[in-house]
């Protein structure tokens, strides 16, 4: 009788230790979120899971491409992933010709999927306070992102960490690359 309360004891306090060593890394470390839409095609597609670093961002600052993931403000659990075009700071326009300019310099990227049909509130100039990044979808005309007053600007403190591994689905498994 004692050798079986010894063995609850420990298989207890073993499944105690999994379970808070689980904890610590989902809200510390990395989570896993799946990709809806097709916001940031090619890159990412619909229905890919991804786990995403929670932790970097803790050392430094998200910078130009890196592709990060935050909560959408107005609806619960649901969490937008999209690459950072503006960096704290900066000025943001897109001109007619669909390019980004960012201080006034035309933005050299490779990301965008096609030219800007609708450049939203950044029609006109957007000025970055110093905790602000504008955040875009690569399906750029697909994509609903800091151009749209819903999203606009996002909050250094909004964003939860970058897409930092694809694990599903197995053939396109892999470190993602933000440049």
């Amino acid at each position: 009788m004692k050798n079986v309360l010894k063995e609850i004891l420990s298989t207890s306090l073993y499944i105690l230790f999994v379970l808070c060593a689980v904890y610590l890394v989902i809200h510390f470390v990395g989570q896993r979120t799946q990709v809806l839409g097709s916001s940031m095609e090619p890159k990412l597609s619909s229905e890919d899971n991804l786990i995403v670093d929670k932790i970097s961002y803790r050392f430094h600052e998200p910078e130009r491409f890196d592709i990060v993931v935050f909560p959408f403000r107005y609806e619960e659990n649901t969490f937008y992933i999209k690459r950072v075009i503006g960096l704290p700071g900066e000025t943001i326009r897109i001109d007619e010709e669909g390019n980004i300019l960012i201080n006034g310099e035309i933005l050299e990227e490779e990301y965008g999927k096609e030219v800007i049909q609708n450049p939203g509130r950044a029609y006109e100039e957007i000025t970055l306070a110093d905790n602000e990044y504008f955040l875009m979808g690569d399906n750029r005309n697909n994509s609903t992102d800091s151009r749209d007053p819903s999203v606009g600007n996002v909050r250094r403190d909004e964003i939860i960490g970058r897409a930092w591994l694809r694990i599903w689905p197995l053939n396109k498994m892999g470190f993602i690359k933000h440049r």
